[in-house]
């Protein structure tokens, strides 16, 4: 109720434009943390799912059936890196409030390697092999460009 009061005062008080800002700060740093938990808790449901995957996969014969279990691993490990990669991008938004686009971009490219990894190639049409082709130029283009300007224009 507090939190809803402060949110009406500073949105009526039109002279206050640094403290609404400030109010902004607040609730967008608690939703933050609110999807880093969520994000904890994804990666631990990740792993527990990872462990049980490769136990009952260990125990089964495998024969002739050993790569189609090894790209289920494959992609199970790449979603657990992607979660993570997730976590350090709310994470370093908590601690600078900069959204860093490079790490978003090495996420992106995490995500379509595992696309990738995992993609059963009798089951794609030309047009979708294509739309992939592109999107990994686009982001190795993006992630060149970014790293350039970054090389160029350091922080601090």
């Amino acid at each position: 109720m507090r939190l809803l009061r402060k949110l009406l005062i500073s949105l009526i008080d039109n002279g206050q434009n640094e403290s609404f800002l400030g109010f902004l700060d607040i609730v967008e740093d608690f939703f933050a943390k609110i999807l880093s938990l969520a994000m904890i808790g994804v990666i631990l449901f990740a792993i527990l799912d990872l462990g049980i995957v490769l136990v009952r996969e260990m125990f089964r014969p495998t024969l002739g059936n050993f790569s189609g279990t090894l790209l289920k691993v494959f992609g199970l490990f790449l979603n657990i890196l992607i979660a993570l990669e997730i976590t350090q991008n709310i994470a370093s938004y908590l601690s600078n409030h900069i959204i860093q686009i490079e790490m978003v971009i090495i996420t992106s490219l995490i995500a379509v390697a595992r696309k990738i990894i995992i993609l059963d190639f009798g089951k794609i049409s030309e047009s979708q092999l294509f739309a992939l082709a592109a999107t990994i130029f686009a982001l190795a283009i993006c992630y060149w460009l970014v790293r350039r300007t970054n090389a160029k224009y350091p922080r601090h």
